[in-house]
């Protein structure tokens, strides 16, 4: 069940796809929703900390506050037009110790919602994605940076390859895949021997007894190219929500991220469900 989500607000956008994607879902599934909004202070060297005056500091993160203030005001204002029950959180901070927070702060949620990085830009939402994903321990949903719609379950596709990151998505997928009209078990083969073929029709017969409408397709992708095949098919399918692990691992305070996981999160569009 979905009861209690979080959404990672933009405060320097003035339109927020996650906020509003968000603000839907929990519409859809009868959930109160929290918003937290970081108004970010800047990041100056200590090489350089004595050479930059003292009131541009201050400007800087009183602009900041505002936007943040702004982006909860505008929230506010479409979770009460949608009548949903919802609450918000401000905090200043630097950007690393806010995408840290937010990470923690969604492990206290069933799920939690963020906006896809925008490429070629100085966008902080790929460090706020990265802590969501392998730092809460729950499942998060990215939104696409194009997105208008609100939510819609109509088709949605689940991309199986047998791993346990995989099986951990559908299943916090669960209340997403009972709402859906059609689901789609699929699995990328690059050629090679895969043991996700031989078990994948195990995976659709498990969700079939859940009284799901699954289908199992495959499609060819070579290893370097299974997120642009996996979003190719998602096109031609018309499909509205994807679901799929998220993969990749930490060295040191870096994320490295698997290659269909960054593919899926530089290209993406249409809201995705990852779980690590």
């Amino acid at each position: 069940m979905l009861k209690d989500l979080i959404v990672n607000l933009t405060p320097a956008r003035s339109q927020d796809p996650a906020a509003d994607y968000a603000v839907s879902l929990a519409a859809t599934f009868g959930a109160h929703l929290t918003a937290a909004a970081f108004a970010l202070e800047p990041a100056i060297p200590a090489s350089v900390m004595g050479g930059v005056a003292g009131d541009v500091i201050d400007r800087a993160i009183a602009e900041s506050q505002q936007q943040a203030n702004e982006a909860v005001a505008r929230f506010e204002a479409v979770a009460k037009k949608q009548g949903i029950l919802s609450e918000h959180q401000i905090a200043t901070m630097l950007l690393a110790d806010a995408a840290n927070r937010f990470g923690q702060l969604a492990r206290r949620f069933d799920l939690s919602v963020v906006l896809q990085p925008q490429p070629d830009s100085d966008d902080a939402n790929d460090l706020f994605v990265e802590s969501a994903l392998f730092g809460s321990g729950r499942p998060v949903v990215i939104v696409p940076y194009i997105q208008k719609d609100p939510v819609k379950l109509d088709r949605v596709i689940c991309c199986w390859d047998g791993s346990a990151t995989a099986a951990r998505a559908i299943g916090d997928a669960a209340p997403f895949l009972a709402k859906a009209k059609a689901i789609e078990l699929l699995i990328a083969t690059n050629g090679k021997e895969n043991a996700a073929e031989e078990i994948g029709a195990d995976m659709a017969k498990h969700l079939a007894r859940h009284n799901l409408n699954v289908t199992l397709q495959r499609i060819s992708a070579a290893d370097i190219e299974v997120g642009n095949a996996i979003l190719s098919y998602a096109a031609d399918r018309a499909a509205d929500f994807l679901v799929m692990g998220g993969y990749g691992h930490s060295r040191w305070r870096e994320f490295l991220l698997g290659g269909a996981t960054r593919d899926i999160l530089s290209s993406m569009t249409l809201p995705t469900l990852m779980s690590h």
